[in-house]
């Protein structure tokens, strides 16, 4: 069946090098990240199902067009999961667009990105070629670890056919507590904790959404001796576990209060900074919140582009227009510099020379 599907994508990419160029497109609950796009729609969720699942391995090979809900299902029956856990932002989430947006959610400081648990990739580039990078097994590779540099690419390298990931078990123990302060004391303690050996898989900051205003919330994860312990060194209002998991659920997929109002066409814009944990409280108008032990601050404002940019920049990090209006997304990504932009195009012109993707989701012609 797997033959047979790749036949059809191959004269697909074929033809389309004479024509309309194909945009890649599993369930299209991540459309509204990166500039906007022309193109033939190319649907990839007629090619689904996991392939091999060793679960004493850790490891699961699935097709990309596979619903990102149905993947975690088969990991919850063997108490496994994607420890990076990536946002749906809808049910038609796909496998093959987790890696494509290589988006992560809360515990992605403590457990790592979507890139770190791509072990392996089976593509099919601009000239119908179909390519096996990586494999089953972590490993050092000579030259670019093209799985990990397909995360977060939008499609625009070529159509993911499978994917192998890394895969842990779910913690023994988990516990969420709340401690009542300022951003400015929350950053000293998310910078403070992370120097020591205490199981934190996720933080935030915000003061939307809890009736005690500011606030930082904590998840500990790990043995359940390892938890108790934090939790009496930490202090705080222990969250009851219903409300803990809604809680993280709502800062993975957005629907938390704080995301409210934002990105819509006449609604401020939904920044994404990445920047040092070290960094202080950024000077930007708006509503912020803060993930990642200090190192991801979404920002909810009227500011112009260019001056979310610069003091990104001065923090020594970067911005991203996550969600925004189509016109304003033009210039979604932070500017590349030049060697940076050089290497993005001479990428596009390798794995698709005869612009067959459709270009420029990330950048301009790229």
């Amino acid at each position: 069946m797997s033959q047979v599907f790749e036949q059809q994508c191959r004269e697909r990419i074929l033809a389309a090098s004479a024509g309309a160029p194909l945009l890649l497109r599993g369930g299209g609950s991540k459309d509204f990240y990166g500039r906007p796009v022309q193109g033939d729609i190319f649907d990839t969720r007629s090619h689904r199902g996991v392939v091999a699942y060793e679960p004493t391995e850790l490891v699961v090979t699935v097709k990309a067009g596979t619903p990102l809900a149905e993947l975690e299902a088969v990991l919850a029956e063997k108490g496994q999961y994607l420890a990076c856990e990536p946002p749906h932002f809808g049910p038609d989430a796909t496998v093959g667009g987790m890696v494509a947006a290589g988006l992560s959610g809360p515990r992605r400081a403590q457990a790592g990105a979507v890139r770190d648990f791509v072990l392996g990739v089976r593509l099919m580039d601009g000239q119908g070629q179909v390519l096996d990078f990586g494999g089953q097994v972590m490993k050092n590779v000579a030259g670019y670890d093209v799985p990990r540099l397909l995360a977060g690419s939008l499609g625009q390298l070529g159509l993911l056919l499978e994917v192998s990931l890394k895969v842990l078990p779910r913690p023994v123990a988990e516990a969420t507590i709340r401690l009542e302060t300022s951003q400015a004391k929350a950053l000293a303690l998310m910078n403070q904790w992370g120097g020591k050996p205490l199981p934190i898989s996720a933080t935030v900051w915000s003061d939307a959404g809890h009736p005690d205003g500011e606030a930082i919330t904590v998840r500990l994860s790990g043995a359940r001796a390892a938890v108790a312990a934090a939790q009496a060194a930490l202090g705080g209002t222990l969250v009851e576990a219903g409300v803990a998991s809604a809680f993280w659920a709502g800062v993975r997929e957005q629907t938390h209060p704080f995301f409210a109002g934002a990105g819509g066409a006449n609604e401020p814009a939904l920044w994404r900074l990445a920047v040092p944990s070290t960094a202080p409280q950024l000077d930007l108008p708006g509503r912020t919140l803060v993930e990642w032990g200090g190192a991801q601050r979404w920002l909810v404002s009227d500011a112009e582009a260019r001056h979310v940019r610069a003091v990104a920049e001065k923090a020594g990090g970067h911005a991203t227009l996550f969600r925004g209006p189509a016109a304003a997304r033009d210039q979604a990504f932070h500017p590349l510099a030049s060697p940076l932009l050089d290497i993005h195009r001479r990428l596009k012109a390798t794995f698709d020379p005869r612009g067959v993707f459709a270009a420029g989701r990330l950048y301009e012609g790229l």
